[in-house]
């Protein structure tokens, strides 16, 4: 299991010394994976560790933004040791760490802190105070201080460089799968199936509902998705995003999915929903005769499109 801390005072002697790959790794896409995997190619005798903060420094600095996280804490702690890493420095971002100086922060946290052996990052890291320290910097300062340092740079495609805010484009855009090529898996929300009004029960398509909370929001409409639920099984279904404007004009937006071919109470438990293909806009119907209609169409063309899944 990884082991997180979250100061990084006191930390054990079996937890110092790590090869640590530095960054918000938000979404674990495929440019954070190669940070990862070049930390430990560097010093593959070293433990695996990872260095972030919590909460991700843009809801620190701008709470009144809409929701832009790809993943919550446990889902990224969960990629994280899903690709080796055995421990999480998971760094509280208060007031007071924000005000460390790049140099404080060297010194304080990497060095005498966790006692880093070797660090890596990628190629636009900024840190400290302000933003005030830079690869360059970080170079200088690892090199004096005996740490070893891998400087990775950007994983391109054909459209450049791989990056957390272009996989949010590409989602709130409407577009998953390219997303999913970027993230090297495909985009999913986790959360706790809540009670809804039981509406999508009585029109023949029941539905594990679950708020989006601090996920970002995608594209509104209708998804088809996999679920994996709490026990480890994998289902297809189809998904709504949106607010329901049939039922529930002016609602918080929500995640509904319609699991095909299962029955069973899920509520209380934690899914994953993984969104694979983006099928309609999300609209308003004149009856619930209609909506039955374009729910059934909808599950179809999911089923279609889930076919080689």
């Amino acid at each position: 299991m990884i082991r997180v801390f979250h100061d990084w005072s006191g930390i054990p002697p079996e937890a110092r010394g790590a090869s640590v790959a530095l960054g918000n790794f938000d979404g674990m896409h495929r440019g954070h994976v190669e940070v990862l995997r070049a930390a430990h190619a560097a010093r593959p005798d070293a433990p695996r560790a990872a260095l972030t903060f919590a909460p991700h420094p843009r809801e620190f600095f701008r709470p009144d933004d809409p929701p832009f996280r790809l993943m919550l804490e446990a889902e990224r702690a969960a990629a994280l040791e899903a690709e080796g890493i055995e421990i999480l420095y998971e760094l509280t971002f208060d007031r007071a760490f924000s005000l460390l100086s790049a140099e404080a922060f060297i010194e304080e946290v990497l060095d005498r802190g966790i006692g880093a052996a070797h660090l890596a990052c990628g190629a636009d890291f900024a840190f400290g105070h302000r933003r005030g320290g830079d690869v360059a910097m970080l170079r200088a300062a690892a090199e004096a201080r005996g740490i070893g340092l891998s400087i990775v740079p950007h994983l391109d495609d054909a459209e450049g460089p791989i990056s957390s805010s272009r996989i949010r484009r590409l989602l709130q855009d409407g577009y998953p799968e390219r997303a999913a090529a970027l993230l090297g898996r495909p985009h999913a929300i986790r959360g706790v199936v809540a009670h809804g009004d039981a509406r999508g029960r009585t029109i023949g398509f029941p539905t594990a509902n679950v708020a989006l909370g601090r996920h970002l929001e995608p594209a509104r409409g209708v998804y088809a998705v996999t679920v994996r639920l709490a026990d480890g099984r994998m289902v297809k279904g189809v998904a709504n995003i949106g607010r329901r404007p049939t039922v529930a004009e002016g609602a918080i937006s929500r995640l509904e999915a319609h699991l095909f071919d299962f029955s069973g109470d899920l509520y209380g438990q934690e899914i994953t929903v993984s969104l694979h293909r983006f099928i309609r806009d999300e609209r308003r119907f004149a009856s619930f005769d209609e909506l039955r209609a374009q729910i059934a169409a909808d599950a179809d063309e999911a089923r279609r499109l889930l076919s080689t899944v």
